[in-house]
């Protein structure tokens, strides 16, 4: 599971970061779920290693306009980019309105599949290999923040010991595999749980933007992987971030804190702590730092792999 970050800008671009949008990568599938979608988010895919063909799910956090400004233009290239077999976008109420007043006065039509879901807090999207919930931040408009979790898989199956223990193979492999208790032709009983190795641990993203702190957050990133919340702020911009309902970089750290989670991504910053200010973002961080170690600050382009390995090291560790 790769985080590729493909504008980390509050509100409006600059020449080094572009508006809200990030993609996540789960190569064992070959696909690509984004997670808003700013102004210019296509261009900055064409600049980075993402795959716009592999894009198949779309998550809306809110619809203030750095988050779903580049959505329109983006469904249409995709449809001439290699004709997806379908594209499901998420996001909250009035999203497939929009959608469909800009196709309506653009005349665009999609040459493939687009259905867009409403979302309540919970469950919005499982399958075998994942599950995505959401719950509502405290924003100006609706807001939802959004976490996928990887479900874990059986250890790997011994297929010498089966042999050696005489166990034919075929369909009781696969049953065995899935860790079942199976009764053989001859009577035995096994656990497919002993012919397994440990189970691989699944892995866990979350996303919240746009957010002042708020008790979903924390909940919602519960022990998660990596947690990447908004930072619009420093700490001592305090009084705009409760004016405009964003996070402060404390904030952001005291979230990561209080949920348990294993890493920090800050992303979303604003302009003003472009490198000349009198805060800079390097100071965002060490504020950050300061209450929550684990932190890094995301930059266009800047991409984290959440490994297997990470994950079950660091639960072995706790």
């Amino acid at each position: 599971m790769q985080i590729t970050f493909l504008g980390t800008s509050s509100g409006v671009p600059t020449r080094s970061r572009n508006v809200s949008s990030i993609a996540v990568r789960l190569p064992q599938r070959a696909e690509v779920w984004l997670f808003d979608c700013g102004e210019g988010t296509q261009h900055q895919i064409l600049r980075s290693d993402v795959k716009i063909s592999q894009i198949t799910r779309i998550f809306v956090t809110h619809m203030h306009g750095d988050h779903v400004y580049g959505l329109m233009g983006l469904l249409a290239s995709c449809g001439l980019a290699g004709n997806p077999s379908r594209i499901d976008i998420y996001g909250p109420p009035k999203l497939e309105e929009y959608l469909r007043a800009c196709g309506r006065y653009s005349q665009t039509h999609f040459s493939y599949p687009v259905k867009v879901h409403t979302v309540q807090p919970g469950l919005v999207f499982e399958d075998s290999e994942f599950s995505v919930h959401c719950t509502p931040l405290t924003h100006r408009v609706p807001a939802f923040g959004y976490r996928i979790s990887e479900k874990d898989k059986p250890g790997r199956f011994n297929v010498e010991q089966a042999m050696q223990m005489g166990i034919p193979s075929g369909p009781l492999y696969g049953r065995l595999k899935r860790m079942e208790v199976v009764t053989l032709p001859d009577g035995r009983v096994i656990n497919g749980a002993d012919l397994c190795g440990e189970t691989q641990i699944g892995r866990s993203f979350v996303y919240c933007t746009d957010t002042i702190y708020c008790d979903n957050a924390v909940e919602l990133a519960r022990n998660a992987d990596v947690l990447v919340h908004e930072a619009t702020f420093a700490h001592q911009d305090a009084e705009l971030a409760y004016q405009r309902l964003h996070s402060t970089s404390t904030m952001a750290a005291q979230v990561a804190l209080n949920a348990g989670v294993k890493k920090l991504i800050m992303t979303h910053f604003s302009p003003r702590y472009a490198p000349g200010n009198a805060i800079e973002f390097a100071d965002l961080l060490k504020e950050a730092q300061a209450i929550f170690p684990n932190t890094v600050m995301a930059h266009d382009f800047y991409t984290h792999e959440i490994s297997r390995r990470a994950v079950e090291a660091f639960a072995s560790a706790s």
